[in-house]
């Protein structure tokens, strides 16, 4: 059957208005920022084909994606970087890249609604969902964003660090990027806590700056 807006009309019929589906894309690869993005969604909106994102194919993907951004009442997003993944553990940086989509979201929202996980200090009322982004029209909106988002990012590493062909796996731990570790070493966007890459030593441009595409904050 696909997302509804059950949970949105349930919020509205609570009095809140802005009502703002929060998800994220790219926990589990071993390189590249976790991206995310926070969605308001207008009263009955109705978006054919919308799904989680991993349910879509890429065609779908930027179909849906342009769509949300002409017909949302607003969409933020954010990330955090490969760095700070590594400083304070995927789900705080998980939890960081979507307060900074709910930052960026414009008009601010008085409700969320987000996938699974837990934002304990956000000064806002929060509803999480297990499988959200199957069930609420405005997290699967926002599971989209963050996907075509976070693939695009990829994309622009891969003209960095071509050696990795991060244009087809996208970071993940495939036997093609875990064969490029081996030949290459890592570069300075793979995380470093996430195993098999603990100990690994760097020698594709470990000292080269972060590009300036993703000071997504």
């Amino acid at each position: 059957m696909g997302p509804t807006d059950e949970f949105e009309q349930e919020a509205r019929r609570c009095g809140y208005r802005r009502i703002a589906g929060v998800d994220e894309a790219g926990r589990g690869p071993l390189a590249g920022p976790v991206v995310a993005a926070a969605v308001i969604l207008p009263v009955r909106c109705r978006l054919a084909g919308i799904d989680d994102s991993k349910q879509l194919s890429l065609s779908e993907r930027e179909r849906l994606y342009a769509a949300i951004q002409e017909r949302a009442v607003g969409v933020g997003v954010g990330s955090a970087s490969p760095q700070e993944i590594d400083q304070v553990n995927i789900l705080e940086a998980t939890r960081l890249a979507m307060c900074r989509a709910l930052a960026a979201l414009y008009p601010a929202p008085d409700y969320v609604l987000i996938d699974a996980v837990s934002l304990p200090h956000l000064a806002l009322p929060v509803r999480s969902i297990i499988k959200g982004d199957a069930l609420s029209l405005s997290i699967a909106a926002a599971s989209i964003v963050a996907k075509v988002t976070r693939d695009r990012m990829m994309a622009e590493y891969h003209q960095i660090y071509p050696h990795y062909n991060f244009l087809a796996h996208k970071g993940y731990g495939t036997e093609e990027h875990l064969g490029c570790l081996a030949r290459y070493g890592l570069c300075p966007i793979h995380r470093l806590t996430f195993a098999p890459l603990v100990g690994m030593t760097g020698r594709i441009g470990m000292g080269s700056p972060e590009p300036a595409f993703e000071a997504v904050q």
